[in-house]
């Protein structure tokens, strides 16, 4: 019984997964966290689409534009 509980204490003692890490998240989750970042991160970004202004949005009424 007793090296039953030693070895039950033991590897529950091996994996600290559980422990509060930084930001109120386990340390198992914090590690998990990161990957997934690190996964996002990794990716290529997206081709940036050219944006147009609406020409009633291009200038605040009131101001002067260069087509006046």
């Amino acid at each position: 019984m007793a090296l039953t509980l030693a070895l039950a204490a033991a590897l529950c003692g091996c994996s600290r997964d559980s422990d509060p890490g930084p930001g109120g998240v386990t340390k198992g989750e914090a590690r998990e966290l990161d990957e997934a970042a690190d996964i996002i991160e990794a990716r290529p970004a997206p081709p940036l689409v050219d944006a147009t202004v609406p020409a009633d949005l291009a200038a605040p009424e009131g101001t002067a534009s260069a087509a006046d």
